[in-house]
């Protein structure tokens, strides 16, 4: 899926060298994309997901590649199973330096068809997931000195969407408005005790599941294509190394910061469809 030559690329060896790094949401996509280059430039990855084939599969890719993952089945939005696993991580390696929140889920409905159960679900998906893990390794960072909590959020928590389809995104452009905000207070608050708190916002990047639908939606296609400024859509790697820096020691004075990963989607006006 990453075959574009303008994809991100750049050496990766060394840069989370001797980092313990938990991410959520491993399973498959960018989840999948983020702890194999992790692991590639050092770190000690922790990863989790609820699909138990799907983390079979990132660990076969790891194997194929010489890295190391330690993986396990957690669901990100359930507090007792995400505090055991943080506080097992900080136990069995000594701490924790990054928590990588790509974990969420989302149901899609225009807002006139949405039902309470699909706001509530979202919102637990695309907010529980994060607040939860960083609650759980809040004091293992403490401890530590410091770490680097990176959030996924989305452009659609920037900016309104038009409706296509039923891909309403209402709750979906809530949670990761609430992702965003959430970022900037923790950043605050995390500051005295040098954590850094920084969220990415991906825009058009694709991934197994926006393949079905671009697949089975010619109008979702030409919005898709036609977001970006630049001549293609993104990939789950342009995603991963933004995430790579802000884990690293490079991004040291950067906090409290929502990146663009959009190819400049929400630096313009409207989009062009005639791709």
């Amino acid at each position: 899926m990453n075959k574009d030559s303008r994809a991100s690329c750049g050496p990766v060896e060394g840069r989370l060298a001797g980092k313990i790094a938990l991410i959520t949401g491993v399973g498959s996509g960018q989840g999948r994309e983020v702890a194999l280059l992790f692991a590639k430039a050092g770190a000690l990855v922790i990863g989790c997901d609820i699909n138990a084939d799907g983390l079979a599969g990132t660990q076969d890719l790891a194997r194929d590649m010489g890295v190391t993952l330690d993986l396990s089945v957690v669901d990100a939005a359930d507090e007792a199973k995400v505090t055991s696993w943080a506080d097992a991580t900080a136990e069995r390696y000594g701490g924790i330096d990054v928590l990588y929140n790509n974990g969420a889920g989302v149901h899609f409905a225009p807002f006139a068809d949405m039902t309470l159960d699909q706001w509530h679900d979202t919102l637990r998906m695309e907010l529980d997931t994060v607040f939860i893990p960083s609650r759980a390794v809040w004091r293992h960072m403490i401890a530590r000195g410091g770490g680097s909590i990176v959030n996924i959020a989305s452009i659609a928590g920037m900016r309104g969407s038009e409706v296509i389809g039923t891909a309403g995104p209402a709750a979906h452009a809530t949670g990761k408005s609430g992702v965003i905000g959430f970022t900037r207070q923790l950043a605050t608050e995390g500051a005295p005790h040098w954590i850094r708190v920084n969220a990415i916002s991906p825009g058009p990047i694709f991934t197994p599941a926006v393949e079905q639908v671009v697949a089975s939606s010619p109008e979702f296609r030409r919005m898709f294509d036609g977001m970006s400024m630049l001549s293609r859509f993104g990939f789950p790697i342009d995603v991963a190394y933004t995430g790579l820096f802000l884990a690293s020691d490079e991004s040291a004075f950067v906090t409290g910061a929502n990146l663009t990963v959009d190819g400049g989607t929400t630096a313009r006006t409207g989009a062009s469809f005639l791709r």
